[in-house]
C-alpha cells in the first residue's frame, strides 16, 4: 500500500501549483491525469488543494507523465533551470511497469510476482522500479486501480454508443465473456483479487469496492431500462444485478478453467446462456 511519508522541506502550496501547471499543460481532466500516473484520484485532490502532502514516488510518476524535472516540481530547482511543462506522452516508463505488473499477475498470481519479475520485464533495474514505486505493496496497488480504471473507460465507452438499456445490457455481456486474450488476463486478474477480498486486505478491499461500483452499474442499466420500458416492468434493478452478476462470475471462471482450442466453444456458450438468462428474467415480454 502507499506510503503518505511527508516530503520534509516540501514547499507543498508551490509544489501543488506546479502540478497544476503539468495537469494543464497536458490538456486533460484531473481525473484523466491521476489514471495516468496511476494515482487514487482523490489522494491528487487532496494533495493538490494542500490537505495531504504527494510522496516521492508520485511526483517521480508526475515528472516522467509531465515531462518535466522532478527537482523543479519540488522547488529544488530554479525555473531557468527546469525543464516547462509540455504534454506528456501515454505511456511512459510508469505506465509500462504496471502493465508488465498486470500482465505478471495474470500469468503467474497475485502473490508470485516480485520486483525483480518486473524489472526484467520491463528490461530495468529494481532500482528504477522502486524510484516510482517504492514498495511491492504500492507497484500491486497502482496496478490493480490502472486495471481497474481501464475497466472502466472501456465499459463507459461501450455504454455511450448504445441506442437504449437494452443495447448497454449486451454491450457490458460482451465485454464480460473472456474471449480475447486481453479479456482473459483481465479475469484472470479478478480471479486473483477475489482471494485478497477474502482476506481483507488492502488490495482485497480496493477490489470490493470496484466489485460493488460494477455490480451498481449494472443495477442503473436495469434502472433505465425498466423506465424505457424495454425491460419488465416492476423488476428490482438491485436483485436483477445481483443475478446476472453472480452468473456472469460463475461462467467466466468456468471459461477459464477451460485451455486450448475448447475455451472458445466455452465463451460462446457463456454468452449464449447470459443471453438466455436476459431474455428470459429481464427483456420486456
Amino acid at each position: 500500500m502507499e506510503t503518505d511519508d511527508a516530503l520534509d522541506g516540501a514547499p507543498t502550496a508551490d509544489t501543488a501549483a506546479r502540478v497544476r501547471e503539468v495537469i494543464a499543460a497536458a490538456g486533460v481532466s484531473q481525473r484523466e491525469f491521476a489514471r495516468r500516473v496511476v494515482m487514487d484520484p482523490s489522494k491528487l485532490s487532496r494533495s493538490l488543494s494542500g490537505t495531504r502532502r504527494f510522496t516521492a514516488a508520485e511526483l517521480a510518476r508526475i515528472a516522467d507523465e509531465g515531462r518535466v524535472d522532478a527537482g523543479w516540481l519540488l522547488g529544488t530547482r530554479s525555473r531557468e533551470k527546469a525543464a516547462a511543462p509540455t504534454v506528456g506522452v501515454e505511456g511512459g516508463r510508469p505506465l509500462q511497469i504496471v502493465r508488465e505488473t498486470v500482465r505478471l499477475i495474470a500469468e503467474h498470481g497475485f502473490h508470485a510476482v516480485r520486483v525483480a519479475d518486473i524489472a526484467r520485464a520491463c528490461a530495468t533495474s529494481s532500482a528504477a522500479i522502486h524510484y516510482h514505486f517504492p514498495g511491492r505493496a504500492e507497484l500491486l496497488e497502482a496496478a490493480v486501480r490502472w486495471c481497474m480504471d481501464e475497466d472502466t473507460a472501456r465499459r463507459a465507452t461501450r455504454l455511450a454508443e448504445a441506442d437504449d438499456a437494452a443495447a448497454e445490457l449486451r454491450q457490458l455481456i460482451a465485454l464480460q465473456t473472456p474471449r480475447t486474450a486481453q479479456q482473459r488476463r483481465q479475469w484472470a486478474v479478478w480471479l486473483d483479487l477475489w482471494a485478497e477480498a477474502a482476506r481483507s486486505t488492502a488490495v482485497g478491499r480496493l477490489h470490493s469496492e470496484y466489485y460493488r461500483q460494477w455490480r451498481e452499474t449494472v443495477a442503473d442499466v436495469v434502472r433505465r431500462g425498466v423506465g424505457q420500458g424495454v425491460f419488465r416492468a416492476g423488476l428490482d434493478p438491485q436483485a436483477a444485478a445481483l443475478t446476472l452478476t453472480a452468473l456472469i462470475d460463475g461462467l467466466a471462471t468456468h471459461v477459464l478453467s477451460v485451455g486450448g482450442p475448447s475455451s472458445a466453444a466455452a465463451a460462446d456458450a457463456m454468452h449464449a446462456a447470459l443471453t438466455t438468462h436476459v431474455t428470459d428474467t429481464i427483456l420486456a415480454p
